[in-house]
């Protein structure tokens, strides 16, 4: 009987947007580990250790986030907690048993100052809870040893869960004026994508490296994010133009709109400081994907595509067409 030499991998926030497209592929790299909320509380620190010892993984993907932005300026101990203390835990954890992490983090580490994309090099200086416990986390990871990948992206959204794309579609099943934030410019970036680009870069370094999955020569923090730019207004409109010209609605729209036909004749442009929220946002947080290319090859489509391949299908092949 032949013996199963796959290496297992522990996957956190299965249930996320990233997590669950990464959940699809994972099975072809490893034997995938990817205990539930109440299997894995990452607001216990114990919990966290007991569970990478119980698995012994070689690889350690933290796909999960507290990533309410505004939910984060009144909760910050949670917020604290899964974004930065989580990490911390995970990281030291893997260090003691030789595993490598993979941990995704956001552009919102930096203030939004700039007017050209964000390298790595560039200085951090978020300016709200979310971004500064998603930096203490980096941190953590960084300072702990470990070999490790961090993967900066953005704007991130899916056909599932809570995020932008769902939640303005929502809203034109609702009402015939929308009105959304035009001074904010980023690069929104679809969760398929993300997973596929992260599955290529594993199974590269995995199939060259006999050692598994060793980031000796490759490990640090790189940016992960679809190509082009927009604002959440243009992104509005392109959604809204998608999903009026879709010939067949796919599943997952249906669901988003609760089968109601879509209300809205109107999308107004509104600056920042009409929206009333909590937290403040990065005028500017696009990010260079310059490094990722040139280190992996792995270079993602642009926002219009992503978003383009969401009404085409039920099931977004991105992991065999995105990189």
């Amino acid at each position: 009987m032949l013996r199963n030499t796959k290496r297992t991998i522990l996957l956190t926030g299965k249930t996320g947007q990233i997590g669950s497209e990464l959940l699809r592929f994972l099975p072809d790299l490893g034997n995938v580990a990817a205990p539930a909320r109440h299997e894995l509380d990452l607001l216990d620190a114990n919990t966290i250790r007991r569970a990478v010892r119980a698995t012994r993984p070689e690889l350690i993907i933290n796909a999960a986030a507290y990533t309410g932005v505004d939910a984060a300026e009144t909760h910050e101990a949670d917020a604290c907690a899964i974004n930065a203390s989580a990490p911390a835990v995970l990281a030291e954890e893997a260090k003691k048993i030789g595993a490598a992490v993979v941990h995704y983090s956001t552009d919102y580490v930096f203030d939004g100052s700039k007017r050209t994309p964000y390298e790595e090099t560039d200085s951090t200086s978020p300016i709200n809870v979310y971004g500064k416990t998603k930096l203490a986390g980096d941190e953590a990871i960084g300072a702990s040893g470990v070999s490790h990948l961090i993967f900066r992206t953005g704007w991130v959204y899916a056909t599932r869960g809570r995020n932008f794309l769902l939640t303005i579609l929502r809203l034109a099943a609702e009402r015939e004026e929308l009105r959304i934030v035009n001074d904010q410019v980023g690069s929104p970036t679809c969760a398929s994508d993300l997973a596929a680009a992260t599955i290529k870069i594993l199974t590269s370094i995995s199939t060259r490296n006999r050692n598994g999955f060793a980031f000796s020569d490759v490990g640090g923090t790189y940016h992960m994010t679809a190509a082009g730019q927009t604002t959440w207004y243009e992104f509005a409109k392109a959604i809204l133009e998608k999903a009026g010209a879709s010939s067949h609605a796919p599943h997952w729209l249906d669901a988003a709109t609760q089968g109601r036909r879509l209300l809205a004749r109107r999308v107004i442009p509104i600056p920042t400081e009409e929206f009333q929220c909590l937290a403040r946002r990065p005028a500017y947080s696009v990010l260079s994907n310059s490094k990722l290319i040139q280190t992996f090859g792995a270079r993602l489509p642009d926002w219009r595509t992503q978003l383009h391949r969401c009404f085409v299908s039920d099931r977004i092949a991105a992991a065999r067409t995105a990189v």
